[in-house]
């Protein structure tokens, strides 16, 4: 009896965990009639477990997949051959409403009673679907801005660079050496937005770089006006993409002078212990509220921005297996925490 009473609550408890679910579950016989359903079918589909209990499968799946799901079944029941991946799979499942709901769908067997079932775990996927048509938007806008950078801005940048050489070459001005290596890197900008575009990453070849002189160049790249650099102790060496840890200064400095103004003062340093370093400003800074969205495509509060200078810069990050938070400096300004970052000496510069 004691055994009996065990065997009764254990079976109680199991069902308590399955009518509790976040995801759907359904399962069918052998002929595509629902013998159960879950609670949460309900927020998925909008059918209750009673109208969808008694009644075939093909309920809730679209009219022009019915006879593909038919054809499927009948073909494992009759060889034990499986030819999706019971695992995780994507269909699209019915509404109640008439619309369809894109699904992630895990399926299991068993038999009860000599009968055999099977049973699907139903995980709402919409969200995801969304995410990823956002990242497609993106990618989308990402090519478009590259093509720009390549059929309107490379030939009057060419035309520019001959005359820049020619000016150093007949007149020897001092200034010219300085606006030639600006177009140079200009040139080189556009290759590594190609490259992201057109391979989808970045190639990033690794090699011990001085931050300070890599920031400091960098600097000298951007309209910076009155602004202010500053360098906090001795940054030394991190391993990194010299063209890419270039183009991530640039755009955080570029960044800040934008949205903080040209009397800003921007400053650079190690975190303790050498975790990682800082980058920040003494701007306004930048809302928690918003703190998570200014690394998209696009993004920006700025009316004169293009919203791609701080999605480069997170690409960069990425690219190097970093990490960057956004945080507020002691000044109230922007601040950007970059981690995972490998030093090679603290001190050599």
């Amino acid at each position: 009896m004691a055994k009996e009473t065990d065997e009764v609550r254990s079976a109680e408890f199991y069902r308590t965990l399955v009518r509790n679910a976040a995801e759907g579950m359904l399962t069918i016989d052998k002929n595509s009639d629902i013998v159960y359903a879950n609670p949460a079918i309900e927020d998925i589909l909008g059918y209750s477990p009673e109208e969808l209990i008694g009644s075939s499968k093909m309920k809730i799946i679209p009219e022009r997949l019915q006879s593909a799901h038919a054809n499927a079944l009948a073909s494992y029941v009759e060889t034990g051959e499986r030819n999706i991946d019971w695992n995780g799979f994507e269909l699209p499942a019915l509404h109640k409403d008439g619309h369809e709901v894109p699904t992630l769908i895990s399926l299991r067997e068993h038999d009860h009673d000599g009968k055999q079932y099977f049973t699907g775990i139903i995980r709402d996927i919409t969200e995801r679907r969304h995410r990823e048509n956002q990242l497609r938007d993106q990618k989308d806008r990402l090519n478009e801005f590259s093509e720009i950078l390549t059929h309107d801005i490379r030939n009057p940048l060419s035309i520019a660079q001959g005359h820049a050489e020619l000016a150093q070459e007949e007149h020897d001005i001092p200034e010219a050496e300085q606006i030639i290596e600006s177009l140079e890197r200009i040139d080189s900008l556009i290759e590594d937005v190609n490259a992201l575009t057109q391979n989808g990453d970045t190639i990033v070849d690794v090699e011990p770089v001085a931050i300070e002189t890599c920031a400091t160049e960098a600097w000298r790249n951007v309209s910076t006006a009155s602004a202010e650099l500053c360098v906090e102790g001795a940054l030394g060496r991190a391993n990194a993409d010299e063209s890419q840890l270039h183009g991530f200064f640039e755009n955080l400095f570029r960044n800040a002078v934008e949205h903080a103004g040209t009397d800003v003062a921007i400053q650079i340093g190690l975190l303790p212990d050498r975790k990682g370093m800082y980058v920040e400003d003494t701007g306004s800074g930048i809302p928690e509220s918003i703190r998570g969205d200014i690394f998209e495509y696009g993004y920006t509060t700025n009316d004169n921005g293009t919203g791609y200078g701080l999605s480069i810069v997170q690409q960069i990050v990425n690219e190097h297996g970093w990490e960057i938070a956004v945080t507020e400096s002691d000044a109230g300004g922007a601040r950007f925490e970059i981690t995972g970052m490998e030093f090679v000496d603290a001190t050599d510069r």
